[in-house]
């Protein structure tokens, strides 16, 4: 039986990750900043830690004497500072994990963190990657992991609403796109097994590339909307949006940067898909969340 710590333990993938290692026989931390949605995860057998992420005490008592740790920083949509306030987040791990001497890793990044520049909201990974990195006598695993599913259902309101998906990003430039349980069943196999070695990274590519028009059509079918469309928005009108949402001008134009990354075309140059990192769930078989959602709005 291993001791696992996981941060974001009540996100998209670190639940479901946490539940898969509980159900295994392990004990798993679950770090997060709200103990309610953490109830779940505590009736199954998982301690809880709520509290400071840049608290050092509080961190240091959550991986004491833990023999590996799941990774993710906070998003804060709302930080002055968006890329400061993640490389602050990933300091204070950082010297938490090497203060308690854990000997194995595994973070969850993004495709675009090997770049330095340029990137919006992956650059904060990129800092986490290099800080992790200069831990001595640590093995870590980044996995590099493409967009989410999951970031589709905000698509929801704009179709009930106005009958049309938008976006930032040009409908007809395909992307990858993974669902939240592959990576999460990565992190398991990593976690479960513990035979990497050093530092390491591991692309989770979901199961093909698509673009926003693709999607819109097969959503469409799905929801009853065979017309359904996607509409490329301005800069102006999507950071005007964002706004409205309470999203702060820092976290917007991050995010806003790196969809001109995905309109540029040269995402997929950023690795080489292959049987390993191509990872089950279809944009098909994620249609029947989309839909529980758009039914549910």
């Amino acid at each position: 039986m291993s001791t696992y710590v996981i941060t974001g333990g009540t996100g998209k993938t670190g639940k479901t990750l946490a539940m898969k290692l509980l159900e295994s026989g392990n004990k798993v931390r679950v770090v997060c900043r709200n103990s309610d949605r953490a109830e779940g995860l505590k009736q199954k057998g998982a301690e809880v830690f709520t509290g400071d992420n840049l608290n050092e005490n509080f961190l240091n008592g959550a991986f004491a004497g833990a023999d590996a740790a799941y990774v993710v920083l906070p998003i804060d949509m709302q930080a002055e500072e968006y890329t400061e306030n993640q490389v602050a987040h990933a300091t204070a791990i950082k010297n938490a994990i090497e203060n308690q001497g854990i000997k194995f890793v595994v973070t969850l990044s993004s495709v675009g963190a090997h770049l330095d520049k340029g990137t919006g909201v992956i650059l904060g990974l990129h800092k986490m990657e290099k800080l992790f990195n200069e831990i001595p006598n640590i093995n870590v695993k980044h996995l590099r992991a493409t967009y989410f599913m999951e970031n589709t259902l905000t698509q929801t309101p704009s179709i009930k609403n106005n009958g049309i998906m938008t976006g930032p990003e040009k409908g007809d430039q395909k992307f990858a796109l993974v669902a939240a349980k592959d990576i999460s069943q990565a992190a398991y196999t990593n976690l479960q097994t513990l035979d990497f070695k050093g530092k390491s990274v591991e692309y989770v590519l979901g199961e093909r590339d698509l673009s926003y028009n693709e999607i819109a059509e097969i959503y469409g079918k799905a929801i009853g909307i065979p017309n359904l469309k996607y509409k490329q928005v301005s800069e102006d009108d999507f950071l005007s949006r964002m706004a409205q949402m309470g999203v702060s001008k820092s976290a917007a134009e991050k995010f806003y940067e790196f969809t001109q990354r995905i309109n540029q075309g040269d995402v997929p140059s950023y690795y080489t898909r292959n049987k390993e990192n191509t990872t089950p769930t279809s944009i098909e078989e994620f249609t029947s969340v989309f839909k529980n959602a758009f039914d549910t709005q």
